[in-house]
């Protein structure tokens, strides 16, 4: 039986939904969610990621704000531009977008968002949290592939999950969030001697790697979820796809649940950064006024 192929639109939709009721509920107070999206250059990926995050701010009730900056720009002066969108109360929260010029390093700029206007979750403080299963402002990304599994019918508690790819703002943390869920979590990566002999083993996979292809029908159990978070380039005779990490069609013969790429993860990473803008938002709210009342609501 063919695997059900999960629809991250629909997620996302509904996610929006929900975040667009409380953006409103904000704005009726004084305190409308407001983004700042900083581009350093023009390419065009970065363009796309803007206009997608612009409609879907719009569609969630956000106010979003494009700044891009000249490529020669220097580190210290794009340091100063985030210190000014830090102290700046009508701005709540910053989104870098990548790519980024050499010479401008992407983890000294998330180190430079405050923490409460961390939209991403890229700030160290905010990975960090998810350790002590404090997901305040969590990676958007991360937080997508979890959210998805949650829709399933699967009990998180006692699961088995293998994670394929480690990196410090994907792989690690949806590792800890299914940790904090009651999953049992065992993390592949390149120094792993037999990815399969995990991935077979798992009730649920996750992987983000940056490969297309890796992995095959013949690495997932009979009936499990598949996340397929790597998003991939190729070039066909019918020209050129975006596909995931996932060989998608042997895939699907074996897998219970498996996401699409593109529609899968995508659409809800973005749903959850305007979730992040408007809890980032309602968190700045409540420390205004413990700060200058003395008292939080």
């Amino acid at each position: 039986m063919r695997a059900q192929i999960i629809d991250g639109k629909s997620i996302a939709a509904r996610m929006r939904g929900t975040t667009r009721a409380e953006a409103e509920e904000l704005a009726a107070m004084g305190w409308a969610p407001r983004l700042v999206s900083v581009s350093v250059g023009e390419t065009a990926a970065a363009e796309l990621y803007v206009r997608n995050q612009g409609r879907a701010a719009a569609q969630a009730g956000v106010e979003f704000e494009t700044r891009c900056y000249p490529e020669a720009i220097s580190l210290e002066q794009l340091s100063g531009v985030l210190a000014g969108l830090n102290a700046d109360p009508r701005v709540n929260g910053i989104i870098i977008q990548r790519p980024l010029p050499a010479h401008i390093p992407v983890k000294a700029l998330q180190k430079a968002v405050h923490p409460l206007k961390d939209v991403e979750g890229m700030h160290p403080a905010s990975i960090g949290n998810i350790v002590y299963n404090d997901l305040a402002l969590g990676p958007c990304t991360a937080v997508a592939a979890v959210e998805i599994l949650k829709t399933l019918p699967l009990k998180p508690e006692g699961l088995v999950v293998t994670v394929i790819g480690h990196s410090e703002i994907v792989g690690k943390p949806i590792a800890f969030l299914m940790m904090g869920l009651g999953a049992t979590v065992t993390v592949c990566h390149h120094m792993t001697r037999s990815v399969p002999m995990h991935s077979r083993a798992a009730d649920a996979v996750f992987v983000a790697v940056g490969k297309p292809g890796l992995v095959t029908g013949e690495m997932i159990k009979p009936g499990a979820a598949l996340i397929d978070i790597g998003i991939n380039r190729i070039e066909t005779p019918e020209g050129d796809r975006t596909v995931g990490d996932a060989d998608f069609d042997s895939c699907a013969e074996v897998a219970g649940w498996i996401t699409p790429v593109p529609g899968g993860v995508g659409p809800v990473t973005v749903s959850v950064l305007m979730q992040n803008a408007v809890l980032a938002t309602r968190m700045q709210m409540e420390h205004y006024r413990a700060t200058y009342t003395g008292a939080a609501e």
